[in-house]
């Protein structure tokens, strides 16, 4: 699941997220360790323009001192950036940043990325926009390296050359997963020809199947035959009758009956899906992880 807190745009954020802090947070990582939940995952958003604040938000916790942080308070759970906008920066800063998360977390890092939207945050911080697909592109070559079993990584490319520089910690993990975000045509050619996994933005379940056969068959056509970790984004959940307007679009009722709808997912060809619980309050968001890791996990 994506943490809530960390990032409180109007599109998803409840009420309760806006005084919530960091005892929360862990509360609720220590909920999604107990529970089995397969990962937890953190935005990435530098700086958010005055034009865009107000569905944003301005609320973007940093993706790799979030995930650090709950690290230390979880065992078992994995680590998502979902999805770090890392043309935004140097690869070697990236890798150092994400390499020290793999080490301390004792290898549960999951390094999502994406191209990133906001022309005004690439402007800033010197980044180049436009070219932001090519810029991403060679930054997946270049994180490969870095963070790979070699001390001193090499990579000469068009954008970054680099070589005879040290790195220690290394990664805890032999191979970083890269799962790349988004769902344009170019997403998923990146997802297929460079990422281990793909995560999709907003596509409806209509969608998705004609998109993993695109992405299945763009990654045969590139002689890859490592299958791709392919996830799906669910619909809103709340886990039996909510006795309150939870929204239409939300997936409520008995876990039986949630289970069958959510295994329509793993018959697209999804293997993990992300979930996010409609909730008034922590207490009953971390009931709402408590009961699907119980009562609906175990049907899927």
């Amino acid at each position: 699941m994506q943490l809530p807190v960390q990032s409180q745009s109007t599109l998803y954020a409840e009420g309760w997220e806006a005084a919530a802090g960091p005892d929360d947070l862990v509360e609720i990582a220590r909920t999604a360790d107990r529970s089995g939940f397969a990962y937890l995952a953190s935005c990435d958003h530098v700086a958010i323009p005055r034009r865009l604040a107000a569905a944003m938000s301005t609320v973007w916790y940093d993706p790799v001192a979030t995930l650090a942080f709950l690290a230390a308070a979880t065992e078992r759970v994995r680590l998502l950036s979902h999805v770090a906008v890392v043309g935004l920066r140097h690869p070697l800063v990236t890798a150092k940043q994400y390499a020290t998360l793999d080490h301390l977390s004792s290898g549960r890092l999951i390094l999502g990325v994406g191209a990133g939207h906001v022309p005004e945050e690439f402007e800033a911080l010197g980044a180049d926009f436009e070219r932001r697909g090519f810029v991403l592109d060679e930054t997946i070559d270049a994180l490969r390296s870095a963070l790979g079993r070699d001390e001193f990584p090499e990579h000469h490319g068009k954008l970054y050359d680099f070589e005879g520089l040290g790195q220690r910690p290394r990664p805890a993990q032999v191979r970083v997963p890269v799962w790349v975000g988004g769902s344009s045509p170019a997403a998923v050619r990146r997802a297929a020809v460079k990422g281990d996994g793909w995560l999709p933005q907003g596509d409806p379940r209509d969608r998705l199947p004609e998109q993993i056969a695109r992405l299945k068959r763009l990654r045969e056509e590139a002689g890859i035959a490592e299958p791709a970790v392919v996830g799906a984004v669910t619909e809103p959940l709340y886990v039996g009758e909510p006795g309150w307007h939870v929204g239409r679009r939300t997936l409520a009722g008995h876990p039986e009956a949630l289970a069958e709808s959510l295994r329509a997912y793993r018959a697209m060809g999804v293997h993990q899906i992300q979930v996010r619980f409609r909730s008034r309050s922590l207490s009953e968001l971390t009931d709402q992880m408590a009961a699907f890791g119980a009562e609906v996990a175990p049907h899927l």
